[in-house]
């Protein structure tokens, strides 16, 4: 089995009357299941959580319909799921930070601590990460999991768990707005308003990006990016032959020069795109991650000097994602768009449901 827990066989029976602890597990292509899963032993500095609101991530899709997500290979029996938040139910005798009763968001990855990266503070980069639902180590979609009580971070009083939970995606749009220097000068535009391209477009909104503009294939999900504040948008094509005329489209609707542009899809035609509109000297921050390999037109965007930055999740985002989600600088609840509880049935629904695409944005369950 994979880090973190093991499957029991059967339905099993958990010791001294308590409830047995279940998980969806990822059996095989397009096979989910809820089954036992037994907790590791609550370390000093562990808390036991309960596990409240868990999102659906692109990343869990992936592994569902190809039981790989880039290089990383589901090889055995896998919890899934990995943006969550939840109540402690148990602290460490070394814990001093939580109490039994406390609403965290759970930061899904632990690295090591000791390897350069590490001490750099680039903990993102460890290269032995271990990180919910990441082959092999187990995720958070479960009734109760234990984690490091240093990367359970508690929920102000105003913040929901489910906006608790969607911190893991918003992380990464800070990530990317800190990796490019957003804030106040910075016109930025937006490749993609999926669910990453959306939290992407809040972030540089609160880091003080004066004009953003968003482009998609989909008019649900460029209505929705309007609705959630972009300045405009631009309805693109998946033809490589339009790049020129839409970034003519793009520089219109920006009204000025693209300062920083964010690829949340990662294509051939989304990287040329970008590469392509933004101006010289400008940065493209390269996010999503669809192509593994792509053909673009580097040379021009180099003898511009057009800096390529790559970012991987995100490092010390929680407590920023905390005070922008409570100061209401940034209302993630409207991406939330299907809620499932947890039976086998809404388990399935569920995965269906994000898999689908069409106007869900983020699939959350509550347990």
């Amino acid at each position: 089995m994979g880090k973190g827990g093991m499957s029991h066989g059967g339905a099993g029976e958990a010791k001294d009357g308590e409830e047995e602890n279940m998980a969806v597990w990822l059996l095989g292509v397009n096979t989910l299941k809820i089954q036992p899963f037994k907790l590791p032993t609550l370390g000093p500095h562990d808390v036991r959580v309960r596990m409240k609101a868990v999102g659906i991530c692109g990343s869990d899709v992936h592994y569902l319909k190809t039981m790989r997500c880039a290089d990383f290979v589901v090889e055995e029996p896998m919890v899934i799921g990995h943006e969550c938040g939840g109540i402690i139910e148990e602290v460490g005798g070394e814990v001093k930070s939580l109490v039994p009763g406390d609403r965290v968001a759970l930061e899904p990855g632990i690295s090591c601590w000791r390897c350069n990266l590490c001490k750099e503070g680039r903990y993102n980069l460890c290269p032995e990460m271990k990180f919910f639902a990441t082959p092999p180590v187990h995720g958070s979609l479960a009734n109760q999991v234990v984690h490091p009580a240093d990367l359970c971070f508690k929920l102000p009083d105003n913040v929901s768990l489910e906006e608790g939970a969607m911190c893991e995606p918003l992380s990464v749009g800070v990530h990317a707005c800190r990796r490019a220097n957003i804030g106040a000068e910075t016109n930025v535009l937006i490749v993609g308003a999926g669910p990453i391209g959306l939290v992407t477009m809040l972030a540089a909104r609160a880091f003080g990006a004066p004009r953003i503009v968003i482009i998609d294939v989909d008019d649900h999900r460029l209505s929705v990016a309007k609705d959630l504040g972009a300045d405009e948008i631009v309805k693109v094509s998946t033809n490589i032959q339009d790049v020129a005329e839409e970034v003519a489209q793009i520089h219109k609707a920006m009204g000025a020069g693209v300062d920083v542009t964010f690829d949340c899809a990662g294509f051939n035609k989304t990287m040329s795109t970008a590469l392509t509109a933004t101006r010289a000297g400008g940065k493209v921050c390269l996010v999503g991650m669809g192509h593994n390999e792509m053909t673009v037109p580097l040379t021009p965007a180099a003898a511009r000097e057009v800096d390529v930055i790559g970012i991987f999740r995100y490092k010390n985002t929680w407590p920023l994602c905390l005070e922008l989600l409570r100061s209401g600088k940034i209302d993630v609840k409207p991406l939330i768009t299907h809620r499932f509880g947890f039976s086998q049935k809404e388990v399935e629904e569920a995965f269906e449901t994000s898999a689908h695409g069409g106007n869900a944005i983020k699939v959350m369950f509550n347990l």
